[in-house]
């Protein structure tokens, strides 16, 4: 069977806002938060008519409540796209929207579309995580403890079990990402990615939403280190090296080389492999590693062949561990060069998308950057890693 190239046309996101009432997506619904994104990528390419699409496939986490009844599906037809457009949503918790890529990606290399879109959602104010869930009597047994039920906890598993990973170094990292973060949204490099939406706010106020909420920008080492362990007595994970609870969506469109020159669109970027793997639970911040480890290899390629690496920040530990192993300083220029989600935030299936979105952003202003990886930690122990090839390099 042949492979078909497969490359990403483009990428969009709303801003990500904090979960709850001072969020700013408090009254918007999370379809309402991925349609905008689907008609902004017609917008965006009019080349592109919602007929070609093939399929719509989207992550969410927490499938309940307005985030049910395969809303990959029903987005399509809330963007008065018809009838004709099947959906639909997939959950590997954090790496629920990443993965959507990656089968996305796939179905698209089989030769079984040509035109897909795929994106991940998440809105953590209406729908809390693990809100419904029932774990399994025997959950606890199989993942070796009750830790690995609670994500804050699985970092301080990380202090416990390597501790060279200290909370001064965790703070240093996370005012790093803030600092980041705060060059990158005051020099307008989130604009031509987020898709402005038009919210109503807890007290009735009608603003245009298009600035991500939860960066706090003046963010110092200093400050971090005032806050209180949230998850363990005398812990080391707090408020500050970790990531927000909040809502978003992110969505892209990916299309085989031939479908993309067909349409006389310019490609951005190509998808050159994906994989996953599994790790302890109780240390699930661990699973990049090995992960990464695992598309490295079946690419033929290096670490030192990475130009750029967006790797999601759950928790700041969880990145120094992967730095540490990949011997990379833990400041690396290469890494999460606008900031990651110990800024922005962690709007669960939305947050992979985010990544890819950035490395877009960021191959498009690096034309001499040739490969960038994409790679999160996710619940339950398992690790996620894309690498992707610039075709914007000069």
């Amino acid at each position: 069977m042949q492979i078909n190239e497969v490359v990403l046309v483009d990428a969009v996101r709303t801003a990500f806002g904090r979960a709850g009432e001072k969020g700013i997506f408090w009254k918007t619904r999370a379809e309402d938060l991925a349609v905008p994104l689907l008609k902004a990528l017609i917008e965006r390419n009019p080349q592109v008519s919602p007929n070609i699409i093939e399929d719509s496939i989207w992550g969410v986490t927490n499938q309940v409540k307005e985030q049910a009844g395969t809303l990959g599906r029903m987005v399509t037809m809330l963007a008065d796209w018809g009838w004709e457009i099947p959906g639909c949503s997939i959950d590997r918790m954090c790496a629920s929207g990443l993965t959507a890529i990656g089968f996305a990606a796939t179905t698209i290399a089989s030769g079984m579309a040509d035109c897909l879109i795929a994106g991940g959602v998440e809105h953590l104010g209406h729908v809390p995580m693990g809100f419904m869930r029932e774990h399994h009597p025997r959950a606890e047994e199989v993942m070796g403890g009750a830790s690995a039920l609670v994500m804050g906890q699985t970092a301080e598993n990380i202090h416990d079990r390597f501790p060279e990973f200290t909370r001064e170094m965790a703070d240093a990292y996370a005012a790093e990402s803030q600092k980041k973060a705060e060059h990158a949204m005051t020099s307008g490099r989130m604009k031509h990615m987020i898709i402005p939406i038009e919210t109503e706010l807890a007290d009735g106020t009608r603003i245009i939403a298009d600035t991500d909420q939860h960066p706090r920008p003046g963010t110092t080492v200093e400050k971090l280190a005032t806050l209180k362990p949230v998850f363990q007595e005398n812990g080391r994970v707090t408020a500050g090296n970790a990531s927000g609870l909040n809502d978003g969506a992110c969505a892209m469109m990916m299309m085989s080389r031939t479908k993309a020159d067909e349409l006389g669109l310019t490609p951005k970027m190509r998808w050159v492999a994906s994989a996953v793997a599994g790790v302890d639970p109780k240390i699930m911040g661990t699973a990049p590693v090995p992960s990464t480890e695992k598309v490295l290899k079946m690419t033929g390629l290096t670490m030192n062949d990475m130009d750029i690496v967006e790797i999601n920040e759950a928790f700041a530990v969880q990145v120094l561990y992967f730095l540490d192993r990949f011997g990379l300083a833990w400041n690396d220029p290469r890494v999460n060069i606008w900031g990651g989600a110990l800024a922005y935030g962690h709007p669960l299936a939305a947050s992979g998308p985010r990544l890819v979105a950035f490395l877009n952003g960021l191959f498009e202003e690096n034309p001499s950057a040739r490969y960038g990886l994409t790679t999160m930690c996710v619940g339950r122990g398992q690790g996620v890693s894309t690498i992707w090839e610039n075709l914007m390099a000069s």
